[in-house]
């Protein structure tokens, strides 16, 4: 093959070297870490960005429409993930039976990595929520947020 990279033909050549020992992926792994140290190469680190931090007026901005929006569910939506911290993932798996407004707490299955955890809501946002699931209750539905498909 005429167009070949350089890189791709010593690739070549090393896996026909490598081949008979049948390495895995981690063996490989170490054999370029010490071939990085015995070339003296140094892996760049990659520049961490910080985060956009909105203006406090853009924050006012979000705050009203999220508080004013004429789409209640919207809102809902909004809000539980403001006011839990959930990931939206999990958001979209809670179901009405894992929502406990004695303790203002909603029981997260199978989140990230798997994982069951509790996580709070504030009392102020108790009466907002029961009247969603209320009206979820009502439709028959079985997660806090379904669209009118069931899904």
């Amino acid at each position: 093959m005429k167009n070949d990279y350089p890189q791709k033909k010593k690739a070549r050549e090393l896996a026909k070297y490598l081949r008979a020992e049948r390495p895995d992926y981690a063996s490989l792994k170490s054999l370029f870490q010490h071939l990085r140290s015995e070339l003296e190469i140094e892996v760049p680190k990659s520049s961490k960005k910080l985060p956009y931090v909105p203006t406090e007026e853009e924050l006012k901005r979000y705050y009203e429409v999220v508080w004013k929006a004429k789409n209640f569910q919207d809102m809902m939506i909004v809000k539980t993930l403001m006011y839990t911290g959930v990931r939206v993932s999990e958001l979209i798996s809670i179901k009405l039976v894992d929502i406990d407004f004695h303790y203002c707490q909603i029981r997260i299955n199978k989140g990230k990595g798997s994982k069951d955890r509790i996580v709070p809501f504030p009392q102020t946002f108790k009466e907002l929520l029961a009247m969603h699931a209320d009206s979820m209750k009502k439709k028959q539905a079985a997660y806090l947020f379904e669209s009118s498909w069931k899904k």
